[in-house]
């Protein structure tokens, strides 16, 4: 997985790589030649008293050594910069994939899951990349080159330097192979570390309301031990590698050295050449280490880009259209046809054959028992999610054909737990009309009872908003989503329990002030509340996921019993009527 998530994305960094490799080479060559050059120094220049040859051999190793650290240097600064540059990709294709998904999609992989595999997952993906690139190309020239330097200067001595290869390979990748699974645990248990803390910051209000702290100190050690755990038994196999490396190497040298000193007893061999031996075991020793850091971080990176992968190979269940509609009449006129939604594996629909007409200049209630399936239905008209069935059909258009920025232009969503961005109130009222003058934006929150409290704020359309709003109270937040909307001035307004946080007070003034601002445009509203519905033109009841009545407040009262009952458990007869 992880070749085939990298090789792909190295090729618009098809000239750096060339460059790298050409840098490597001239690396590796330089240090090839430097053992050599040293073992003529020894027997031409010390052995003989040759003082000059000492200075010249000298001068060259010099030389040599420079131009080595240059090309390392630069070499390593080429393999960062293609590395940094696929995690940047990576990192936006995951984000936009992400981007695409619908709601059943970011329901599987969970949000923790999905910032640790757009982060951590690429990180461990990178690195893995700096160290391919700076390492790959050169260690396998260094150990061959090193073996077949050593052949050249004594054959019965070079066997010993080639027998330590195999050795060594064989006791690292034994290592190896019992790493990779725990990496691949260690990420998973990432992922729940990240969902506790995110779980228990969101949810910080109700840990402490309940007295919880202590259940969640506990919840979130658990879930850190077993990260501990398993990262504790990864970490000691890793560090069995580097005293195994160091076991062989050290007793090779031993042998070298035992060997040949007999070699150079018997004249088969001069004393340079034994120095020259050491110096190429020590660089198959570190081509061996570099294989080895590389194997060591291999199967971490092999579990993130699994996880990168799966996120990539995971399509969206909302399509774009292959040939979009571009082009609406822009009335804003709703129609559900026979709507069906059951989500993959599930035993029943969410939605059964559900009908709904919404027209310009009405709006339109949608009521029901919890869980009966309100949000669902609305969140069909944007494409939160497809429907499994039927038509949701906009101006006479199915919204599966419509152009993206279209069906942004033409309908606004209130979603049920208004989220605002980190920034200012501005800039989140500008969200849908980046244009927007600062008229339009105080316009926008007289409307939605919103200009009193901002005009309060120290900075006012200035003032700083945290991440999700959470400096401001959910009624405000509420308000400020619902002018958020209406800067946009779509010709269908989707408010899902937009209202729930209010009092009756300002809910009546924002409905009365959305009356006349929303007079041609179409309003779908779902609510809890009968108060905040009971006006509406049309009333749809929904239980358990099909359509049960639609009509007026009145007319449900008298001829609709699932209606009568949601009333009748919120007002008295007097007030019903």
């Amino acid at each position: 997985m992880l070749t085939r998530l990298l090789v792909p994305r190295l090729g618009p960094y098809r000239a750096l790589l060339a460059l790298l490799v050409a840098l490597q080479l001239v690396q590796t060559l330089a240090s090839l030649a430097l053992p050599t050059l040293n073992a003529g120094v020894i027997d031409q220049g010390v052995l003989r008293g040759d003082t000059g040859r000492v200075l010249t051999g000298g001068a060259a190793m010099t030389g040599v050594t420079l131009l080595q650290a240059a090309a390392a240097a630069a070499a390593t600064y080429t393999g960062a910069r293609i590395a940094m540059g696929v995690a940047r990709d990576l990192r936006s294709e995951v984000f936009r994939r992400v981007q695409d998904f619908s709601a059943r999609e970011r329901g599987r992989f969970g949000a923790a899951s999905l910032i640790t595999r757009t982060t951590n997952d690429v990180q461990q993906v990178q690195t893995f990349t700096v160290l391919v690139l700076t390492m790959l190309v050169a260690a396998p020239l260094l150990c061959v080159g090193g073996i077949a330097m050593a052949l050249r200067q004594d054959v019965p001595l070079a066997l010993v330097l080639l027998l330590f290869v195999p050795v060594m390979t064989g006791a690292v990748g034994t290592v190896v192979l019992r790493m990779r699974p725990l990496f691949r645990g260690m990420q998973e248990r990432v992922d729940g570390a990240n969902r506790v803390l995110r779980e228990q910051i969101t949810g910080v209000r109700v840990v402490r309301a309940f007295v919880r702290d202590r259940h969640e100190r506990e919840r979130f050690a658990a879930a850190n031990d077993d990260l501990l755990t398993v990262g504790l038994r990864a970490g000691r196999l890793q560090a069995l590698m580097f005293p195994t490396v160091l076991i062989v190497w050290q007793l090779t040298t031993v042998a070298l050295v035992y060997v040949g000193a007999h070699r150079i007893e018997a004249g088969a061999l001069q004393p340079g050449g034994l120095f020259a031996f050491l110096g190429y075991l020590l660089q198959t020793s570190m081509s061996v280490m570099m294989v080895l850091f590389l194997l060591m971080h291999m199967p971490r990176a092999e579990a993130g880009a699994e996880r990168i992968g799966e996120v990539l190979a995971t399509e969206s269940s909302v399509v774009p259209p292959v040939d979009p509609v571009r082009t609406l009449a822009r009335r804003g006129h709703l129609e559900v046809r026979a709507a069906e939604f059951r989500y993959p594996g599930a035993e029943e629909s969410v939605l059964k054959d559900v009908g709904l007409v919404a027209r310009p200049g009405e709006t339109t209630a949608i009521i029901g028992s919890t869980g009966s399936g309100k949000s669902t239905l609305l969140g069909l008209v944007p494409r939160l999610f497809d429907a499994t069935g039927g038509e949701v059909l906009v101006d006479g258009v199915d919204v599966r054909r419509l152009d993206p920025d279209l069906m942004a232009k033409t309908v606004g969503l209130v979603p049920q737990k208004p989220y605002l961005f980190s920034g200012t109130v501005a800039t989140n009222l500008r969200y849908g009309k980046p244009d927007a003058t600062d008229e339009e934006l105080w316009h926008a929150l007289e409307v939605a009872q919103a200009a009193d409290f901002v005009r309060g704020l120290d900075d006012g359309l200035d003032a700083p908003v945290t991440q999700g709003g959470t400096n401001f109270s959910g009624g405000q937040r509420q308000r400020l989503a619902i002018a958020r909307v209406l800067v946009a001035r779509p010709r269908l307004y989707l408010f899902d329990d937009s209202f729930s946080a209010l009092d009756p007070r300002t809910d009546a003034a924002l409905r009365a002030a959305l009356r006349t601002e929303t007079a041609d445009a179409t309003v779908v509203i779902v609510a809890q509340r009968v108060s905040t519905i009971r006006d509406a033109d049309r009333i749809v009841v929904l239980d358990r996921g099909r359509s049960v009545g639609a009509g007026t407040h009145t007319s449900l009262m008298e001829d609709n019993a699932t209606y009568r009952e949601i009333v009748l458990s919120q007002l008295t007869e007097e007030e019903a009527a």
